[in-house]
């Protein structure tokens, strides 16, 4: 009798790359605040060199697309993504063991070039107190994007660290900190944060909507194509977007006041910590799954009251420190930038603390130190930026905006794409410079496509 032969597949080391990415423990928390440091330097080394690109920018966005230079745009594109997004690349893969001195030196570097602009009388340009701040929050959510697009297929190759991967349990990484920063991103500048009037729940069902196609959708595709997917990182059926729109569907139904969505946060924050430490953690982090939903997805439906926790604490801080008390109100970027230093240092203690005395952070469930830890992180990227007040130059780069006007279509493309080289090359034998020039590759495609769609005035918002 002959025996049925397997069916064939399209990702024939499905669970070799499965293997590749668990039972990681990651990197330490110093590591991940030096690159924290490095990263947004970067930003600032563009903007400081981009006089001319602002003037470029500035002339493009007066005159119709058609008697637009393509040429100069692309050119200025490029030279974007050498200044900004090779390095980031470069920090990721092959100088990762130099993260320390890199960091060293790129703060000395900027610390006296501010010093000797500031001491030869130059005075920094700006453009307003409410554009730069506003410039600044849209680099701090673009680098959010970009280190999330780099890492994500980044991570299936052997040049990417192992330490800088999602932690199996505990512990803290770099690609730990892309979902928690994605939600405190969107929180920070959200309706909520602006203080608008809350939707009606049918507004707010349909806003939400394309979140749960695309998590569906994103379900479908992967079981179709037998895709790899770690199922300790959210569950067997559950994934980032089911995430997102929960946190979405709860901040609408739940209308809070953003001067008290950081103590609600705060509240819900520990009491699931309570909850954690009291026996829910042990269930959560067994390999033990039962046939029911909730069971088989465990993971990805508990931590929503962490991210959940983190969005309401994000509303707050956006409406503290960007937004004041009026929706169309921007603060002083003097007095942001000295309470955000201030917050990032208290809340790196508060994580210390927490992960040392209450729980060890952990991603996979969303507790109260890896909370701390994303607000943290991200505050302290946002105060390195902010000291683009003390350098002249722009306050932006053409990158940048056409990454903002379209950061749901650059994470989108970013999957596809990462799915289709997957799909088409063997990752764990490439060798470290054929790995390399996939990355490069597959970063400039991605940077070169959104910058034609955003020149063209393309973009993808379904709400």
């Amino acid at each position: 009798m002959d025996l049925p032969l397997p069916k064939p597949s399209f990702n024939p080391n499905k669970h070799l790359k499965e293997e590749f990415v668990s039972n990681l423990t990651g990197s330490s928390m110093l590591e991940i605040a030096t690159l924290t440091v490095s990263i947004p330097i970067l930003v600032l080394i563009r903007h400081s060199i981009s006089i001319t690109g602002a003037s470029l920018k500035k002339k493009n966005d007066d005159a119709p697309s058609g008697n637009r230079n393509l040429k100069s745009y692309l050119a200025t594109l490029s030279l974007d993504f050498l200044v900004i997004v090779v390095p980031m690349l470069l920090f990721f893969t092959v100088l990762a063991n130099w993260t320390y001195f890199l960091a060293s030196l790129f703060t000395i570097l900027t610390l006296l070039y501010i010093a000797v602009k500031r001491s030869g009388g130059s005075s920094p340009s700006f453009e307003g107190e409410s554009n730069s701040l506003r410039a600044y929050v849209t680099s701090y959510r673009v680098i959010v994007m970009i280190i999330t697009f780099l890492c994500i297929l980044a991570v299936d190759f052997r040049i990417f660290p192992r330490r800088y991967a999602k932690t199996e349990t505990y512990g803290t990484s770099l690609m730990d900190l892309g979902v928690g920063a994605f939600v405190l991103a969107n929180s920070l500048v959200s309706r909520q944060a602006r203080n608008i009037t809350s939707v009606s729940w049918k507004t707010a069902i349909v806003s939400t909507s394309p979140l749960i196609i695309l998590g569906f959708l994103r379900l479908v595709t992967t079981t179709g194509v037998d895709y790899q997917v770690h199922v300790g990182e959210y569950g067997v059926h559950w994934n980032f977007f089911f995430t997102l729109a929960a946190v979405s569907i709860l901040t609408s139904f739940i209308n809070i006041s953003p001067q008290y969505s950081g103590v609600i946060g705060s509240l819900v924050l520990v009491g699931y910590q309570f909850c954690l430490v009291q026996g829910l953690n042990h269930y959560l982090l067994s390999n033990e799954r039962g046939m029911d939903i909730i069971s088989q997805n465990k993971e990805g439906i508990f931590s929503i009251f962490g991210y959940w926790g983190m969005y309401l604490l994000g509303v707050h801080l956006g409406n503290y420190l960007i937004f004041g008390s009026h929706s169309s109100g921007f603060r002083s970027s003097r007095w942001v930038r000295m309470r955000v230093w201030v917050l990032s240092i208290l809340f790196w203690l508060l994580t210390v603390l927490l992960d040392r005395h209450v729980e060890r952070i952990s991603r996979r469930t969303c507790n109260l130190p890896y909370v701390t830890m994303v607000v943290a992180d991200n505050l302290q990227l946002l105060s390195i930026l902010m000291l683009a007040d003390l350098v002249p130059g722009s306050k932006t780069s053409i990158l940048e905006e056409a990454f903002n006007r379209n950061l749901l279509a650059t994470f989108l493309l970013a999957n596809i794409l990462t799915g289709l080289v997957n799909l088409s090359v063997d990752t764990l034998s490439a060798s470290s410079i054929t790995a390399f020039f996939i990355l490069l590759v597959y970063a400039y495609v991605l940077s070169i496509v959104i910058g034609i769609a955003d020149y063209f005035g393309i973009k993808l918002k379904f709400w």
